[in-house]
Formats: structure tokens, C-alpha cells, sequence
């Protein structure tokens, strides 16, 4: 009797065990692989949406392609819009999750209008650059490093750049702000980024899945670190902002419930140098441009006027 309850129990468990491993597997994917994610809305902005002007004038302009290979051999591919008259300052825009260069246009846009160059790249895993692991702005933040540098080559050493970003580009411009930048870097704007990759990830977990973060998603940032040498613990914008001592303008939707509006209040205190918050009443998540135009660009034109002289 005994021997048939271990065999029973052993049945169980190995049950168990293959499931779970089965089960991070799968949610590994989901998060990091490169992929059609179906939770995210890919479908092109109406022709209704106050921002659908400056997406198509983006998208029809002449752009150039710039490209560069990263630290570990992808290569990596970029649009860059010169303003219209020739100026020393640049901008440089980072995509969110699932997206690419084509789906910040209305960004790009925005500041290109502003009288600045723009530099739109795909991320590691995303449009047309190279890789099969998404970043999360951990791995990308050494990608915009390369950037940055490859925009004082093309353009000077006198060039003055700042850094724009949204949702996981809002994460991946902060995380990149603990790096050693040069000083050529003078401002950085996020707008709706996560404080770290994994209080994102388990708020997510609840929200689309109601599963609790143990053990599945100790299970999947364990196969992060064996599959892209990263864990989702360490991979934090808190941790990087507390070595920043830029100006940072913070941006975040009211009645965003992707990434909670608390997390802005978390990533605010933690930098070191000049900081604005701006709240967008009524914007959901990526939706504060749309929701107050007006408002957006003009606190936008207002806060980089400071740093570019």
C-alpha cells in the first residue's frame, strides 16, 4: 500500500513539475520572445485621432536609414528625419513593447515640427532590426548608448540630444539614464514607463492572467537569465534613475491601468537631477498625446527649451 501511494505521489508531482516548466515556457514566450502579441493593439490610429496628421506627415516624409550592430552582433536599423532647418539638436525615440519605429510617427513628428532631428529606431527584436529576445529597455538601454554615440559621429561632437520614450521606450530612456552618457545628452522625456520589469510583469500576471507571481514568474525570469542573461528583478528604472542627474520630464495617463499611474510617482522621486510630472487627466495607457494635444506638445516645447541652448 505504501509503495503504491509514493508511486502515486511521484506521479503527481512529476505532473506538477512538467506543467510548471511547461507553463514558463509558454509565458516566457508570451513576454520576450518575438512574436504577434494578440494583447497588444497593432491596428493603425484612426483618421479621426487628433494625432493621425502627424503620423501620416511623418510617414510620408523622405527619411534616411541609419544602422548599427550591437555589443553582441545584431544588427540593429533606424529612421532619421533631419528638421527642416539644420540644427545641433536631436532627438532620439524609443518604441514600446510590440512596436517599431513606424508606430512612433506621431512622436517623431511632434518634435521634428519642434525644429529638432529625429532618430527613430526599431529595437532589438522589433521591425526590422535583428534578434529574437525583446529587451524590455534592459537590453536596449546598451543599444541607445550606441546610439547616442553614433549620432555625435554623424552629426558632431558639439551635438546637443535628448531622449524620448514610450512605455517599455519610456523604460528603456530611463534605464539608459544611469548609463555613462556623454554630455551631450541634456534632457530626457518618458512618458507611461514601468518602475521595474518585474512589479510590471507581476501586475500583468494578475491583470490578464489572475496567476500570482509565485512560482510561475520566478520560474520565467529564471529562463530569462539562462536564455538572455538577465533577470526581471534586476532589470529595474529605479535603480538606473538613482544615478541620473538630468533633467527628466515625467509623463503619465490618469486612467492608465497597463502600467499603473502609481508607477510614475516611483520613477519621479527616484531621479537625482531636475524633474516635471505632468499627469494627463482622462489618458489611458500611451494615450496622453491624443487625449490633450495642446497640452502635451506644449509642455513638451517648454521643458526642452530649457536644456537646448
Amino acid at each position: 500500500m505504501k509503495k503504491k501511494i509514493l508511486i502515486a505521489l511521484t506521479a503527481i508531482l512529476s505532473v506538477i513539475i512538467i506543467t510548471l516548466i511547461a507553463a514558463g515556457c509558454y509565458f516566457f514566450h508570451v513576454a520576450q520572445v518575438r512574436s504577434k502579441k494578440d494583447f497588444v493593439n497593432s491596428e493603425p490610429i484612426a483618421k479621426t485621432n487628433p494625432i493621425y496628421p502627424e503620423r501620416e506627415s511623418f510617414l510620408k516624409a523622405k527619411k534616411e536609414k541609419w544602422y548599427l550592430t550591437s555589443n553582441d552582433g545584431l544588427k540593429l536599423d533606424a529612421y532619421y528625419l533631419s528638421a527642416e532647418k539644420k540644427t545641433d539638436k536631436t532627438v532620439i525615440v524609443a518604441h514600446g513593447f510590440a512596436n517599431s519605429k513606424e508606430g512612433m510617427a506621431q512622436y517623431a513628428w511632434l518634435f521634428h515640427e519642434l525644429g529638432y532631428n529625429v532618430l527613430v529606431p526599431d529595437d532589438r527584436a522589433h521591425g526590422e532590426s535583428e534578434g529574437d529576445l525583446i529587451g524590455f529597455g534592459w537590453k536596449d538601454k546598451d543599444d541607445y548608448v550606441k546610439w547616442i554615440q553614433q549620432v555625435i559621429e554623424k552629426n558632431g561632437k558639439n551635438e546637443k540630444i535628448a531622449l524620448f520614450g514610450l512605455s517599455m521606450g519610456a523604460a528603456t530612456v530611463m534605464m539608459t539614464s544611469g548609463e555613462n552618457l556623454p554630455e551631450n545628452v541634456k534632457a530626457i522625456i518618458e512618458d507611461c514607463g514601468y518602475d521595474t520589469v518585474w512589479n510590471e510583469l507581476v501586475y500583468q500576471a494578475k491583470d490578464m492572467y489572475n496567476l500570482p507571481a509565485f512560482p510561475i514568474l520566478y520560474e520565467v525570469s529564471f529562463i530569462s537569465q539562462l536564455r538572455a542573461g538577465w533577470n526581471y528583478k534586476e532589470a529595474s528604472s529605479i535603480t538606473q534613475l538613482a544615478k541620473n542627474k538630468r533633467p527628466m520630464l515625467f509623463i503619465h495617463g490618469d486612467k492608465d491601468d497597463f502600467v499603473p499611474t502609481s508607477m510614475v510617482y516611483k520613477n519621479y522621486e527616484a531621479t537625482k537631477g531636475e524633474k516635471e510630472l505632468l499627469i494627463v487627466k482622462g489618458a489611458k495607457h500611451a494615450e496622453s498625446f491624443q487625449t490633450d494635444k495642446k497640452l502635451y506638445k506644449e509642455s513638451i516645447e517648454k521643458f526642452l527649451s530649457k536644456y537646448f541652448d
